[in-house]
């Protein structure tokens, strides 16, 4: 394990000279503990700290099978690390970074991988090649939600793909199970055709389909999809709605 000098460095909770002994812990029956406890000190609530940096030697060790601790927790810890836009860190662990990308592209490409990890790996292969705001955003499509802002009368929309639909602050619910809304205050959330879409949302949803993701590659045509805002009827695509929000 590379040696670094933790008690210089902080995490959520102050020092960082208990993260080598969280790391030495791993391999055994409390990793799911050790691991939440990682998560919190290291990446609290999305934050990255100079230990979450320096742990990235660590977390490449972990993900190269040198060091105990699972390589899917190592992989999407570090893609969480390095979206923060620190050039000078990422310059510092460029080499690490490019063995982690190889292992993420490993790992997402297992066919037995559940949709919720896929997407953490897909997260993390963004973050990797700095592949902009999608790196974080793309976490929606796991919570089935995204906050959007309508772009012509800027009412506050709930925009849920567990049930295909979007429903506003106040409650207005927007389905796109294909029926027509029927309730006030609601409108219908309608999916991208695959071949139309074009960029990152292509992109995303061509590898979905490649390794075997269809529930992954039907929620994002919700993201790159219309809705329509049940206030006044502007008509905006979601995926623009909710990069306005990463400028």
């Amino acid at each position: 394990m590379t040696t670094i000098d933790w008690s210089g460095l902080t995490h959520a909770y102050g020092s960082a000279e208990n993260v080598p002994g969280l790391f030495a812990r791993l391999g055994g029956s409390e990793d799911e503990a050790v691991w939440q406890e990682l998560w919190g000190s290291l990446c609290h609530q999305g934050s990255v700290y100079d230990a979450s940096w320096a742990a990235l030697p660590v977390l490449t060790d972990i993900a190269l099978g040198r060091a105990p601790g699972g390589p899917i927790q190592a992989v999407t810890m570090a893609g969480l690390i390095t979206t923060d836009p620190d050039e000078e860190c990422r310059a510092r662990y460029a080499r690490e970074t490019a063995q982690l990308l190889d292992v993420a592209r490993r790992l997402r490409a297992d066919p037995a991988q559940d949709a919720h990890t896929f997407v953490y790996l897909q997260m993390a292969v963004l973050a990797f090649e700095d592949g902009g705001m999608w790196a974080e955003a793309l976490e929606g499509v796991n919570s089935e939600e995204y906050d959007v802002g309508c772009p012509e009368c800027e009412e506050g929309l709930f925009v849920a793909f567990g049930s295909y639909g979007v429903f506003t602050s106040a409650g207005d619910y927007v389905t796109g199970t294909g029926k027509e809304a029927d309730t006030e205050g609601r409108t219908e959330l309608i999916p991208a055709a695959p071949d139309a879409l074009h960029g990152i949302g292509a992109r995303l949803h061509g590898e979905a389909v490649e390794f075997g993701q269809a529930e992954v590659a039907k929620a994002l045509t919700y993201v790159f999809g219309k809705a329509s805002c049940p206030s006044c009827e502007a008509v905006f695509t979601v995926s623009e709605e909710v990069e306005k929000q990463w400028i």
